[in-house]
């Protein structure tokens, strides 16, 4: 059962270019515990949402107005007991700002904190695995940009995801 009285809770997150995606994958694939990784690799922009017709027009009309856009990875960070990239980027910051003010009324206190957007490659280990990926990650490290084609809607399964929708970034 989700928040919002038995309806399915939905998930919002972005969705990069297929070769960058394939790389945080591998990764994902490599550092994150096998029997916990139910997930592939992602940017999340709304952790809890509602599976309404409300959503999915929102989720269109935000990506309708833009086309691809750059996502600077730009460094690598400490979970406590996992590893993630940091982005950045302004449009993804507006993009998030644009669809937050469309679903205030939705969103629960995860969601209304503040945005920083990342990618999670290991989670759920000990601190001292985490510590010594942060410093092996951090050693050979790149600064990159990874470009952003659309928004992905999924659907929380209690663990695993489905993908409900992707709206693409198409505007020229």
């Amino acid at each position: 059962m989700g928040p919002y009285g038995g309806e399915v809770t939905t998930i919002v997150a972005l969705r990069l270019d297929g070769e960058s995606q394939e790389r945080f994958e591998a990764l994902r694939r490599a550092y994150f515990p096998p029997e916990r990784n139910l997930i592939g690799a992602h940017v999340t922009l709304f952790h809890t949402l509602p599976d309404s017709e409300d959503v999915a027009m929102g989720l269109a009309a935000v990506a309708g107005r833009r086309g691809p856009f750059g996502v600077e990875v730009s460094g690598v960070r400490s979970l406590g007991r996992g590893v993630a990239f940091t982005l950045e980027s302004a449009e993804l910051l507006r993009v998030h700002g644009e669809l937050a003010e469309k679903f205030g009324e939705y969103l629960t206190a995860q969601d209304r904190q503040r945005f920083m957007p990342h990618v999670v490659v290991q989670n759920k280990v000990t601190s001292g695995a985490a510590a010594a990926l942060l410093t092996t990650l951090r050693a050979t490290f790149e600064p990159a940009t990874v470009e952003a084609r659309g928004l992905q809607w999924w659907e929380y399964l209690g663990g695993p995801w489905r993908l409900k929708r992707s709206f693409d970034f198409v505007a020229g």
